[in-house]
Order: C-alpha cells, then sequence, then structure tokens
C-alpha cells in the first residue's frame, strides 16, 4: 500500500523531510519535499491530469469513489493507526475520523451520479416560448487544495472526493506536519481506478504553496487553515474561486431549563476532542446565571476525570497536541489571560507536547484566548443575566462557525438559532457536531465558501447552458 501511495504522489526529488509521531517523538516516515522550483513540473501533470479527468464518465468517476470507500471501510484499522501516528488523536477519535472519511467519498460518488445539471424552464418566460434546454456541471480544471493537520484523513477526502466527482485534477499539498493519511488516501483511489496524473500530491515549504495559489492555470484554491495563511492566499492568488475554512470561534449557550448533564457532557466532548485542535469545537460556554455555580463545577469535575495520554492507549481521552511548541503556545495564551484577571479553575499543566485541558472563568473580553480561536483544550466560562446578553457576547468576536444552545423552550431554541451569527446552531448539543453532507464554513472572517459534498462539489463546478430555440427550425 505504501508504494501505491509514493507511486501516486510523483514528487520531485530534492530533500527528504521525517513525519514524527507526537506522542513519542519517533519517525514514523518520511516524504520527499519540493520547492518552488517545481512548480512548471507540477502544473504539467496537473494538465495532464484536468484532460483525464474530464474525460472520464460520471459513472466512472462514481466507481472510482465507491471503490476507495470500501477500501477504506476495509482497511479501517490501518488508516486509524496512522491517523494516530501522526497527528496524535485518539485511537477512539481516528476510528470515527476514519469511517467519516469513507462516509465523503462515498458521497461523493453519488454526487457525480447525481448532480449533473438540470433543465431550464426557458418557457415559463414571455418571449422564450419556442426555446428549451438545460445547464450541465462542468469541471473547473485544475484545483489546488490545502489541507491542515487535525483531520488528516477525511479533510483530505472532503477535498478529493467532490473535486473528482466533477471531473477536476487536484494539486494536494497536505500539511507538512501529517502527510501521510493523505498519501495513502490517494494511492487508495489510485487503486480504486482512478488515473495517477488526475491527483498529484506536493509536500512541501510556503514557498511551493505560494507558486501553486497564484499560478494562472489554477483555476480554484480550496484552503481549511488559519486566518493569516487565509488572507495571505486571497492576496496573491488573483482571479480564481476560493474557497475556504479558516476556523471560528463561536459559543455555547446554556439556559437556565437545559439538561445539565447532557449539556456538560457534549461540552466536554466538544472542548476537548482531538486535544482542542478542531475549528468547531467549544471555546466559549455562556451559562445563565441561576445554573452558573451547578454547571462550572459539573464541568470541572468532568473535565479533571479526563484521561490525557498515549493516544493509542483505548482509555486515553486526551491526547498529545500535534507538537510542544502548540501546547507551550495554548499554555502562554492561558496564562496571558490569568495575568489579567481570568480564573484558573483546572488545567494548564505543559509536559511536552502535553497539554491538560483549562477551564477558565472571567476572562476579559479583550484577551486574544475570548476573541480568538484558541485551537487547543481550552474553555472559558461566562455566566450571563439574560437571554439577549447571552446572544450580545456571542456575537461579539469576529471568527464564527458553529455555535449551540441548550434549553427545554423551543422557541427559545429557534429564537437563537435566528440571532447566533453563525453557519450552524446546534440545539441540545455542542458546536463541534458535523455531518459531512451539511453545508460547512463561516460567519464573518470564518470562511469563505461553502464545503460539505454537495456544497463542494457546486463550488468545484460550472454550469453550462444549452438552449435550443425550435422558431428556427431545430426540433
Amino acid at each position: 500500500m505504501a508504494d501505491i501511495a509514493l507511486k501516486a504522489e510523483r514528487t520531485f526529488d530534492d530533500q527528504i523531510s521525517a513525519v514524527r509521531n507526537p506522542y513519542s517523538g519517533a519517525v514514523i516516515g518520511s516524504v520527499r519535499m519540493v520547492d518552488a522550483a517545481a512548480i512548471d513540473s507540477i502544473l504539467k501533470r496537473a494538465r495532464n491530469g484536468s484532460r483525464t479527468a474530464q474525460a472520464m464518465s460520471r459513472a466512472s468517476r462514481a466507481a472510482v469513489l465507491e471503490g476507495a470507500a470500501r477500501l477504506v471501510e476495509q482497511r479501517a484499522e490501518v488508516f486509524t493507526s496512522l491517523i494516530v501516528k501522526e497527528s496524535g488523536k485518539t485511537i477512539t477519535q481516528a476510528r470515527k475520523e476514519t469511517a467519516r472519511a469513507a462516509n465523503t467519498l462515498a458521497l461523493s460518488a453519488a454526487e457525480a451520479r447525481r448532480n449533473a445539471g438540470e433543465m431550464v424552464p426557458f418557457d415559463a418566460f414571455e418571449g422564450s416560448e419556442n426555446r428549451k434546454g438545460w445547464f450541465t456541471r462542468e469541471p473547473l480544471g485544475i484545483i489546488a487544495a490545502i489541507t491542515p493537520f487535525n483531520d488528516p484523513l477525511n479533510l483530505v477526502a472532503h477535498k478529493l472526493g467532490p473535486a473528482i466527482a466533477g471531473g477536476n485534477a487536484v494539486i494536494l499539498k497536505p500539511s507538512e506536519l501529517t502527510p501521510l493519511s493523505a498519501l495513502r488516501l490517494v494511492g487508495t483511489l489510485v487503486e480504486a481506478g482512478l488515473p495517477e496524473e488526475v491527483v498529484t500530491v506536493v509536500n512541501g515549504n510556503a514557498e511551493v504553496g505560494a507558486a501553486i495559489v497564484t499560478a494562472r492555470e489554477v483555476r480554484m484554491v480550496s484552503f481549511t487553515g488559519g486566518f493569516a495563511t487565509g488572507e495571505a492566499i486571497a492576496r496573491s492568488a488573483g482571479l480564481k474561486k476560493l474557497a475556504m475554512d479558516l476556523g471560528g470561534n463561536a459559543a455555547v449557550i446554556v439556559m437556565e431549563d437545559a439538561d445539565l448533564d447532557l449539556a456538560v457532557d457534549s461540552c466536554v466532548s466538544g472542548a476537548f476532542w482531538a486535544a482542542g485542535q478542531n475549528c468547531v469545537g467549544t471555546q466559549r460556554i455562556l451559562i445563565a446565571r441561576e445554573a452558573y455555580e451547578n454547571f462550572r463545577n459539573a464541568f470541572v469535575a468532568r473535565t479533571k476525570r479526563l484521561r490525557v495520554g498515549d493516544p493509542a492507549d483505548e482509555s486515553t481521552d486526551v491526547g498529545p497536541m500535534i507538537t510542544a511548541d502548540a501546547a507551550r503556545s495554548a499554555r502562554a495564551k492561558v496564562d496571558t489571560a490569568i495575568a489579567s484577571g481570568a480564573t484558573l479553575l483546572c488545567g494548564n499543566q505543559l509536559d511536552g507536547s502535553f497539554y491538560t485541558p483549562a477551564v477558565l472563568e472571567d476572562v476579559p473580553a479583550e484577551c486574544a484566548i475570548w476573541q480568538e480561536e484558541a485551537f487547543a483544550p481550552v474553555v472559558c466560562l461566562q455566566p450571563f443575566d439574560s437571554f439577549d446578553d447571552a446572544l450580545q457576547r456571542a456575537n461579539e468576536v469576529d471568527f464564527s462557525l458553529h455555535a449551540g444552545i441548550f434549553t427545554a423552550n423551543l422557541d427559545r431554541a429557534l429564537s437563537a438559532a435566528q440571532s447566533l451569527e453563525a453557519s450552524g446552531v446546534m440545539i441540545n448539543d455542542s458546536s463541534d457536531y458535523r455531518f459531512d453532507a451539511m453545508p460547512f464554513g463561516g460567519f464573518k472572517y470564518g470562511s469563505m465558501g461553502r464545503e460539505g459534498v454537495r456544497f463542494a462539489y457546486e463550488e468545484m463546478t460550472q454550469t453550462k447552458v444549452v438552449c435550443i430555440n425550435q422558431k428556427d427550425g431545430v426540433r
């Protein structure tokens, strides 16, 4: 399987980069790195891949994606083990990611068969009674896909699946920290029948990434990552489509009538899943003052019971962060908040790449840990006195993906769904719920465009209208 993945990668000789296990520090693999000087070769291969992809029938695209989905399911433990080793996710979390990746590929196959276009009702408008026609969905051509470390398999599937379904070629640049899952997935697609040149995997630094993004032949950039990088891409990409998931910091509201056991369990999971390295993670929790003490005490007690350790151990709840630098950064942000007046309720212990989940209260609104995405196992608790106050506090940040509310009052839940500035509002669930078929993206500065298989597929295709004027004798 490794040979297939490396063959599918077809990188260009330069230097070798080691991939390390965040838990042990051991080298678990290596990839060839390239620099911006390779851009001509990369684009040449992508051009060939684009011609090949466009010539594939919808049936053949779907068959490849269905076949790859089955192979991922059959080899679930192999993929799961690789995710654990290179990203530090716990084995339980990695199993879920593997299952979701298979589902993402299967959904993409369905999109290839289903979403080909539709009839246009020209005769519904006066003056067009003699016209009939339709539109089709056509490939864009070459798509650049840049993926992060936190979901090294499923987020790659979310780029490749819809792109292949739409008949595009892809230049894939996975995270330098977690490229092995991406390579294995590409190898699996090739094994399922995808022509090798359709996906070109490029492992390299920011310079090669910039060369890919600015290349005129690249018709779309699909990027998941940080705001600063996304902003740099937007400045330099030129006239092409952009789809970006740049993270979020939406709030979860807990009303006085909420089921507190459900709210606590859901928010602990939502906050500390993948060691908090989750763009829809629960970071700010706003609790009605009447319920605040009970919620806080239960939440802190539940957090303290989390087992931090070896991600390959079935009993581990929280694995390491991706690097020791990431863990140090998380602690520095929390220490800054404490120095500014916040109270630490638990956690904030650092040991290499391990960082114990931190719970804070009374965080000043101007602190970065309140205003910005932490991307770490850090939670801020804050009481509120009225529903309107909760909505105002929830909406005061610039980055927003998913929000949540716990309440027994349906009218209040629907009012929150309307008022919260977020792309998804989870009712009686934490912010981190995501189903791979639903539209996914952010409000405000959280993103540009939408993911979710159908919606990404439509972003990655363009319409072509065919109109027949029967008045002129065409029958």
